[in-house]
């Protein structure tokens, strides 16, 4: 039995000066009431009340009980209601980990105007485009691109986004348009290197299924910003983020290619550890960022 429920029974029966009464305060039966005192009494090994037709008296133990039970319990209720209403105090220190590029264009701005609302709040971002473990490495959330499938983790899907081929129009009228994946071979290709996690090549949707497909150029990184600039200055053809490219898209400096094939949903997402009570500062900054991120034009400014 739940021992909070028996003492608040036990001062209540107290306070009222009968097990019916105070019975109907808490609108459960006279038999409930007694069995809690009874339940109470049967753990503590001491006698707390007299009962007899005459009514109720407290013994000796039970006077000193009374005073020290109801003590508890306001001291209960008063750390309850702090905990409730903090659930809705954003302060403290959020730690953040997000993608490095996407990171120093769609969070860490975002968050110092955030701060501005919240200035009780301390904000630390480690942008990087490694996979970090939030528990072990002592972050609050992490932005993340693509799919999550940790089961530890709970993932908000905060805007959409997908993966594309896209180039110059001046590349594609020196090049040719790729008209199928196999002739991504003859186009020059910039991509990730070894070292920036990218070896299995640039993914796409075929006949319903994903497929890999390698590709080369004469230039590759580590740095995703860097592909950025190096297809927009036409120097090959690149597979980055609509969320990247496009303000590009729309003003016609870049054009996409092999669409039929891009992978659907490659969504930005909001990680967070599972936990019973998500803390006021990274629900709130979750939802700043979706609503933020779904402002009409945003992504294409």
């Amino acid at each position: 039995m739940d021992r909070y429920t028996e003492l608040k029974s036990f001062v209540l029966v107290a306070e009222k000066g009968s097990f019916a009464a105070a019975a109907q305060a808490e609108r459960v039966t006279p038999v409930v009431m007694g069995r809690r005192l009874d339940s109470l009494e049967g753990r503590l090994g001491v006698k707390l009340m007299h009962r007899s037709t005459r009514g109720l008296h407290l013994t000796d133990l039970g006077e000193q009980f009374l005073d020290q039970a109801r003590q508890f319990l306001k001291e209960f209720d008063e750390l309850e209601s702090t905990i409730s209403a903090g659930r809705n105090q954003v302060r403290g220190h959020l730690v953040v980990s997000a993608p490095a590029a996407f990171g120093r264009r769609h969070v860490a701005p975002l968050g110092q105007v955030f701060q501005t609302l919240y200035p009780e709040l301390k904000l630390s971002f480690n942008l990087t485009d490694s996979v970090v473990d939030l528990v072990r490495e002592g972050y609050d959330m992490s932005i993340r691109i693509g799919e999550v499938t940790d089961p530890n983790y709970v993932a908000v899907k905060l805007a959409s986004n997908r993966r594309v081929v896209c180039g110059t129009p001046a590349y594609f009228e020196r090049h040719g348009t790729p008209q199928s994946l196999e002739d991504l071979a003859q186009h020059n290709c910039l991509a990730f290197n070894l070292q920036g996690g990218q070896p299995r090549g640039w993914t796409f949707l075929k006949d319903g299924r994903l497929v890999a497909v390698k590709v080369s150029g004469n230039l590759d990184c580590n740095d995703g910003e860097l592909l950025y600039n190096w297809v927009k200055q036409g120097l090959g053809i690149g597979w980055r983020s609509t969320w990247e490219i496009a303000g590009e898209l729309k003003r016609g400096e870049l054009i996409t290619v092999l669409d039929e094939f891009a992978v659907p949903a490659y969504d930005i997402q909001a990680v967070y550890p599972q936990q019973r009570y998500l803390p006021a500062k990274v629900r709130f900054f979750i939802d700043y960022l979706k609503k933020i991120y779904n402002t009409p034009g945003y992504w294409e400014r």
